[in-house]
């Protein structure tokens, strides 16, 4: 086996769970734009997988770096005021991965991310999941688990929301949704559809395929 496809079947044994359905429900070939990319696990995915046409948008300098070195076409900036100058439709979908949990305003970059997209694709943790509600409620302490790592005082997240929440706010803002998925705390996948409550309180993460209505 040659030093390329090792490292490619690397690549796809490495990804995490919740990339991986991000991925899968991205076309093969569309062009993609990655907002707060991180170190380019899922652009790299989709690049070598599913030949994309990808791009990405980084905040942290590390994160560049690591993606300019895997040879990622990867810029620097932030997502709440640098998507303001894509064209709209310039891309086929526009992916945010665990971020927008930690920005100042979500809903202007879901906006963006649907002007500048024809379909987003959204992954954020679940604040309502039961361990969540049973930490804060015999504990009396913010919880801290393998999706919400960091102390509170660490936290960049600052917004954080519900399965519910999310919902209710892509009703509020004429948002369609194609697919919803949650994650338990074992990584299982579920649709969630209609069965609400039950992905509000077992789902660790969410994500969800969008549209503009």
């Amino acid at each position: 086996m040659n030093m390329a496809r090792k490292d490619s079947e690397a690549r796809r044994d490495a990804i995490r769970v919740d990339l991986q359905l991000i991925a899968d429900m991205v076309e093969p070939g569309s062009r993609v734009l990655d907002v707060g990319c991180g170190d380019g696990e899922l652009l790299d995915y989709l690049v070598h997988f599913k030949q994309v046409d990808g791009r990405g948008i980084e905040l942290s300098t590390s994160g560049v770096n690591a993606c300019v070195s895997a040879g990622l076409p990867v810029i620097q900036g932030d997502a709440e005021t640098d998507l303001n100058d894509y064209p709209a439709a310039a891309f086929d979908y526009v992916l945010l991965s665990q971020t927008l949990q930690a920005t100042m305003a979500p809903k202007q970059v879901l906006e963006n991310m649907l002007r500048i997209g024809n379909r987003a694709i959204v992954s954020f943790p679940n604040f309502a999941h039961w361990r969540c509600r049973v930490g804060l409620a015999l504990q009396g302490r913010m919880p801290v688990n393998e999706s919400l790592p960091d102390q509170w005082y660490d936290t960049p997240n600052i917004h954080f929301c519900t399965i519910k929440d999310f919902i209710l706010l892509c009703d509020e803002m004429n948002i369609t949704i194609e697919r919803s998925i949650s994650l338990d705390s074992t990584g299982r996948a579920r649709g969630i559809g209609s069965g609400m409550f039950f992905a509000n309180l077992m789902g660790e993460q969410a994500v969800f395929l969008l549209h503009r209505s």
